[in-house]
């Protein structure tokens, strides 16, 4: 029996996810596998060696385009030994990742390019994280794993749209405004563009509908319109005064996020395959759950100086320590995969894979944010990642500082291909006033280099940022 998508079946869904995460609190931790201080020493000694080869590739690129080609061509060639001995990847997962997740990330980024060439590096390495997961959703629902204008159109809704509703430098009646357009925009109404922004959310709605006409597909337009909704709503989790509201309940906190995040990936679903069973709609939603809580673990630090108000920044300023909610969310990723499990389709090396991306997620963002954990949790779950956590803090500091080389990186590979490789024609769209004035002009130098990375060897993402998020 198909699904319909409602708000009263996003309320329905996120209250089942919220009582899910409830049976998952625990005190302790989950059984993680473990590595010793020897294994992680080794994982950390190939990290650094593929690092600098990475690097030095990068430099060679500076040269000129032939160059950069054959750049671009050892460094993929690089991956599958980085990935053996560094993330201890196995063979299955290495080839998934090289022959699946990256043919994607650069068709979507080669194709932005084309169409916008003033996207910022970072937008467009988070519009490939979704792409990620609406991929890793078409093989889970038993289709083949390719980057569809539907997928890609979403996924760069979240630069062009998303990003724009969490700006705080944008006032409240701005984003309202806007937001009210895009919803009418989704409900198929047409209207004039009122500036370059809106013209390129335009694009992106029509490119959707062009795969999947309204009146077949009612389920893809539901769902946009629920994570549109949902978005609406994560709003009142801004406080634009910088200080956090204790005030307001952990559930109904908790109902937010799990809207949200549950609804983001659900779009994905119904864009990978727009008829979806019961199962695969709970999957779907919880899946975003998850990727929406690790998201606000990842970005706990930065969430409590603005005042966004999450499950983490809640607990924050409160005063304690986050050790129980991460290990509750761990126990919950592991319920997801669960579910996962019993989907029928998606390999075995998928579903590992997924489930590795998942708890790695958790664990190196608490190896970020250290300081809002105890040493007690932090002693015992270090032996669960493959790298000691001051490891990750300095290569973090180190990508970080190395910001204009993966720019360089990031340019040569995408000089090396064209958009038309991937079938997707470019929309037409007003050049007219193009201005990147509409959107973010600042970039997160660590999470960037990280990205580009990530982009060009997916597995690494795992490590630096993650293989997708609800964003």
């Amino acid at each position: 029996m198909e699904e319909h998508f409602s708000w009263a079946w996003v309320e329905a869904q996120a209250a089942q996810s919220i009582a899910a995460w409830k049976t998952c609190a625990a005190r302790s931790l989950p059984a993680l596998p473990c590595r010793t201080p020897k294994e992680q020493r080794a994982h950390e000694k190939a990290y650094d060696q593929g690092l600098r080869a990475v690097e030095h590739e990068a430099r060679r690129a500076r040269s000129n385009p032939v160059e950069r080609q054959r750049a671009q061509q050892r460094i993929v060639a690089l991956f599958p030994g980085f990935a053996a001995g560094a993330l201890g990847l196995k063979a299955g997962a290495i080839e998934l990742l090289t022959n699946s997740f990256f043919p994607v990330g650069m068709e979507l980024a080669r194709w932005t390019r084309a169409f916008d060439p003033e996207m910022s590096m970072e937008d467009t390495i988070q519009a490939t994280r979704n792409a990620w997961i609406a991929c890793g959703m078409q093989a889970l629902l038993g289709r083949p794993m390719e980057l569809t204008p539907s997928i890609l159109a979403y996924s760069l809704l979240y630069p062009y749209s998303d990003n724009y509703l969490d700006d705080p430098l944008i006032s409240t009646v701005e984003k309202l405004g806007f937001n009210e357009r895009f919803r009418q925009r989704l409900s198929g109404q047409r209207m004039a563009a009122g500036d370059p922004r809106e013209a390129a959310v335009w694009a992106m709605v029509q490119m959707i509908e062009e795969q999947y006409p309204r009146q077949r597909c009612p389920q893809v337009y539901e769902s946009l319109l629920a994570i549109h909704r949902a978005q609406g709503q994560s709003l009142a989790q801004l406080n634009h005064g910088g200080l956090i509201d204790r005030s307001r309940e952990a559930d109904e906190v908790l109902r937010i996020s799990c809207a949200k995040g549950g609804s983001s990936v659900l779009a994905d679903a119904c864009l990978a395959q727009p008829w979806l069973t019961p199962e695969e709609c709970q999957f779907s939603f919880e899946w975003g759950v998850l990727l929406q809580l690790g998201d606000d673990l990842q970005d706990v630090r930065e969430d409590l100086e603005r005042g966004s108000l999450t499950l983490f920044t809640r607990a924050a300023a409160q005063g304690e320590p986050l050790d129980s909610l991460v290990a509750q969310l761990l126990h919950f990723s592991q319920h997801v995969a669960s579910r996962m499990d019993k989907l029928e389709n998606g390999t075995s090396v998928l579903k590992d894979l997924l489930r590795m991306s998942w708890r790695t997620l958790i664990v190196m963002a608490v190896a970020e944010n250290h300081t809002f954990f105890s040493s007690a949790f932090l002693a015992e779950l270090e032996p669960c990642s493959n790298f000691r956590f001051g490891f990750l803090r300095s290569r973090n500091q180190k990508l970080a500082g190395r910001q204009a080389l993966y720019a360089i990186l990031f340019d040569a590979f995408l000089e090396a291909g064209d958009a038309d490789q991937c079938g997707i024609p470019l929309p037409a769209v007003n050049r007219e006033q193009w201005s990147v004035n509409s959107r973010r002009q600042t970039e997160d130098s660590d999470s960037c280099a990280a990205g580009v990375i990530g982009l060009f060897c997916p597995g690494t993402e795992m490590y630096s940022e993650q293989i997708g998020t609800a964003n």
